[in-house]
């Protein structure tokens, strides 16, 4: 059991950003939830994130998941967990401070660096790694039993400490109550007047406990997330991390580098994910499917054996065994039934179309319920606005519509309804009824207005 702190109050001023930091994003996810899922996912009985700088942008977005605590001025490590004070006092176990800027930590990590802290009794443990170049780090010295005797930063190291290439990740676990009694003791002595968390450890081994170091496996863990360059790079190895854990689970991706799947995506076996696929948002594929090169579908529930080319879904729900594109638009609040084929070039918003329908290419259709095994011809457009207010059609099942029709909303055309080619219909159709709405052809014999005839 443990309760983890997520330090996510700084500026994060590199970013060049009006944004925090932390509330950039990898792979869909801001920063600071990769860590607030992390530290859950490791079996924390709650997370707390510390936030400050414009808390209002982050805290909508974490609220949810963590609890909140507000530093209001940043004063350093030591002060920002000072400010989740009630629930480390509170607390029932160990205590993970971890940073908001470091989304690449596993939730493994934390629950193996939690194992060893509890297994050797440890009052504080702090989360290292070995780097081959440890240039700029705070230096872990160790004594002859393995446990932790200081941190040395880089301009007070001896050049015998420059040697050592293990690291202070800036990471650690704290035995609750020993970390709540050390932070009573903590003092800003330092000529920046802030209070350092690392100065803890060596309050805590002065009162003759145990610090130990916990080294992690895979040092791109602890890459923290300073600028665009370092967020483009966590990008990179977290899509490769789910890229890889979805075709561990039964999905083929062709050209897994040029793939992008978010980090709330879903996807069933055998499913094959062509090149420069962009899956976003909370979207579920099911299995069986197909999604060719140059789709983006995104927050959509597409069932088994769908077949998606060249197409943008948005919002919306496709059926099993339809069919969509290549070259549709689906737009938001569309509910497609099994075994539909929405064509080349056709576009669809806020329908509702049952199974077996067939809209082949070159149509519009917006604000409607359409039937059953309704074939569309090429052309058709529902006309929903009327430049003020959006009408909706219902169109019931096993209506043939002829190319070039114009549904004018709100009309209603009834089960096995006709529709002549090149009709503008306005008033309702009742069942099994032919309409025709178009005038009658005028033949004007020796036209003189036309050229071709001069």
């Amino acid at each position: 059991m443990f309760t983890s702190i997520i330090l996510a109050a700084g500026m994060g001023t590199r970013m060049k950003s009006e944004m925090p930091k932390v509330i950039h994003k990898v792979c869909g996810k801001e920063l600071v939830r990769w860590v607030i899922d992390a530290s859950l996912e490791a079996g924390a009985d709650e997370a707390v994130a510390v936030i400050g700088h414009k808390a209002d942008m982050v805290r909508p977005l974490i609220e949810d998941s963590a609890r909140i605590a507000v530093q209001a001025e940043q004063l350093g490590t030591g002060h920002a967990v000072m400010q989740a004070g009630e629930y480390i006092r509170s607390a029932n176990g160990c205590i993970v401070v971890l940073n908001g800027d470091i989304p690449l930590i596993k939730a493994e990590t934390i629950k193996k660096a939690v194992e060893y802290h509890t297994a050797l009794g440890n009052s504080a443990t702090v989360i290292t790694a070995e780097l081959e170049d440890a240039s700029g780090y705070g230096r872990i010295v160790r004594g002859s039993e393995g446990e932790v005797l200081r941190i040395v930063e880089q301009k007070d190291a001896s050049e015998e400490e420059k040697k050592i290439r293990e690291i202070n990740s800036g990471m650690y676990v704290f035995d609750s109550d020993a970390l709540a009694g050390a932070l009573e003791k903590l003092a800003p002595n330092n000529a920046q007047g802030e209070y350092y968390l690392t100065d803890t450890l060596e309050i805590l081994r002065g009162e003759g406990k145990r610090i130990g170091g916990y080294a992690i496996e895979d040092n791109d863990e602890i890459r923290g997330i300073n600028n665009r360059v370092q967020l483009s790079e966590a990008e990179a190895i977290m899509q490769k991390r789910i890229n890889e854990r979805h075709m561990l689970s039964g999905v083929t991706i062709i050209n897994p580098s040029s793939v992008f799947i978010g980090a709330e995506v879903e996807i069933g076996t055998d499913t094959v994910i062509a090149s420069n696929v962009t899956l976003a948002g909370n979207t579920k594929i099911g299995s069986g499917c197909t999604v060719e090169m140059g789709c983006r579908i995104e927050d959509s529930v597409i069932g088994d054996n769908v077949s998606v080319l060249n197409s943008v879904i948005l919002g919306s729900e496709i059926g099993e065994g339809t069919s969509v594109g290549p070259f549709a638009y689906v737009r938001p609040g569309c509910a497609v039934g099994r075994n539909v084929k929405i064509g080349d070039f056709v576009e669809i918003k806020n329908v509702r179309i049952d199974d077996g329908t067939k809209i082949s290419h070159l149509t519009y259709l917006g604000d409607a319920d359409i039937g059953r095994n309704v074939n569309f011809g090429c052309g058709t457009v529902t006309c929903n606005y009327d430049g003020k207010d959006k009408f909706r059609s219902v169109i019931g099942d096993n209506v043939f519509v002829g190319c070039n029709t114009n549904l004018v909303s709100p009309v209603n055309v009834g089960d096995g309804a006709y529709i002549a080619a090149g009709s503008t219909i306005t008033d309702d159709i009742p069942d099994k009824n032919l309409a025709i709405a178009r005038a009658r052809q005028v033949n004007k014999n020796d036209w003189k207005g036309n050229k071709y005839n001069a």
